[in-house]
């Protein structure tokens, strides 16, 4: 029996779609731009398959990164994973898009001097913070995901976008400073269940005011 075709989105950064089988690579397909989730990840989908002479209907499982990540990124890709599974009648699920870049550290430097060391994977959450998680040297998530400032992270090496972004605070080390869609789609099924709601940690920031204010101008007295 073949092994089953898994195809992988992530929008919690980049816009990243990657198609395994087992655990072989089949392809991968990404754009940098952040603010192009909604255009590009479609058409990313159907070239990622065309290339490797594939159709939708042969995807037998998908796996949708989680975040954490901005809102309106999470969304579209977490929305066009629940569409394609429904549509293709095929099983989700969701995994800590931060649990992949901690497994492509173990797979880059599993014969690195430093593979015994406990690590930290950190992205960039905006507003001066980051969004991270602790993980044991076998790439096991220990603590987090959590939002912080950088000066908040516990002291070990940091890998991932923000470790180049906050280089006086993070202690930056050699490992992915991008998602591989290429790991989350042979790695996903085996990465610990996330659940199938994002990961925002924090609100939106067009938030719904908690009041209503008044425009009326108060009374005086009678």
């Amino acid at each position: 029996m073949a092994e089953p075709l898994v195809l992988a989105l992530d929008t919690s950064t980049t816009v990243a779609v990657g198609l395994a089988r087992g655990g072989e690579v089949l392809g991968t397909a990404g754009v940098a731009d952040r603010r192009a989730h909604v255009e590009q990840l479609t058409p990313l989908v159907q070239r990622c398959l065309a290339d490797a002479g594939l159709r939708p209907a042969d995807v037998d499982q998908l796996v949708v990164g989680l975040g954490p990540g901005p809102f309106t990124g999470l969304r579209v890709g977490i929305v066009t994973a629940q569409v394609l599974a429904s549509a293709l009648r095929r099983p989700w699920r969701g995994v800590c898009s931060l649990d992949v870049l901690a497994r492509q550290h173990v797979l880059e430097h599993r014969d690195a001097d430093d593979v015994g060391r406990a690590f930290v994977v950190a992205t960039d959450a905006r507003r001066r913070e980051v969004y991270w998680a602790r993980y044991d040297a076998d790439g096991t998530r220990v603590e987090g995901p959590r939002v912080s400032a950088p000066g908040e992270v516990p002291r070990l090496p940091v890998v991932g976008p923000a470790a180049d972004l906050y280089p006086d605070l993070l202690d930056g080390v050699l490992g992915p400073r991008t998602l591989d869609a290429g790991v989350l789609a042979a790695h996903g099924p085996d990465l610990p269940d996330a659940g199938r709601e994002p990961l925002y940690l924090r609100r939106p920031d067009a938030a719904e005011p908690t009041r209503r204010k008044s425009v009326l101008l108060p009374r005086g007295p009678r």
